[in-house]
């Protein structure tokens, strides 16, 4: 009896991972509602999925539902509180409801375990620059293309930085 048990609890893995794998797939083919489906699948049968719930959240964020991806986001950070996808994403959707203290909390998080992630930093540039906070935004983002430079190519498009573009110290970072 405990190989059919074994055996059975494998293949609900297995099938588990298929499901979460088609969800994944949606989600990259830019059909948000039908990842959901998917996740949602793997999330009635483990709850506790975390990358599950993680990219549920992403693609509710994709569909504009940015409150419902901040509880699903917060559901995951109940099970992994670290997890640097999940608080840059929460994070990101406070930004999009203008919410950008609590969206530098998140990014904030980030970076108390590490200093060197160029996305929470450039967010947060994002988010400081929205705020009217100038020399905070220049210095994180000058941060951020210190440790990758592609943020220097899309920074200079990035419409968060309108109220610094014309700034000289921006120009410097982004040309």
């Amino acid at each position: 009896m405990d190989r059919i048990t074994k055996f059975s609890s494998n293949d609900d893995e297995v099938n588990l991972e298929y499901l979460f794998n088609i969800g994944l797939s949606h989600a990259k083919r830019g059909k948000p509602r039908d990842a959901i489906f998917y996740f949602d699948k793997v999330l009635s049968v483990e709850p506790y999925h975390v990358n599950a719930l993680v990219n549920k959240g992403n693609a509710l964020g994709k569909l504009g539902k940015y409150e419902a991806a901040i509880t699903i986001y917060d559901s995951a950070l109940k099970i992994k509180p670290d997890h640097a996808v999940c608080l840059l994403n929460k994070g990101l959707a406070f930004h999009y409801l203008k919410k950008y203290e609590e969206a530098i909390s998140c990014y904030n998080t980030i970076l108390s375990q590490n200093p060197e992630n160029a996305n929470a930093l450039y967010h947060k540039a994002c988010a400081k620059s929205l705020q009217r906070n100038i020399d905070g935004a220049l210095e994180l983002l000058e941060q951020a293309i210190r440790i990758d430079s592609e943020f220097a190519t899309k920074a200079s498009g990035d419409k968060d930085f309108e109220s610094i573009r014309s700034d000289i110290r921006f120009k410097a970072l982004t040309a």
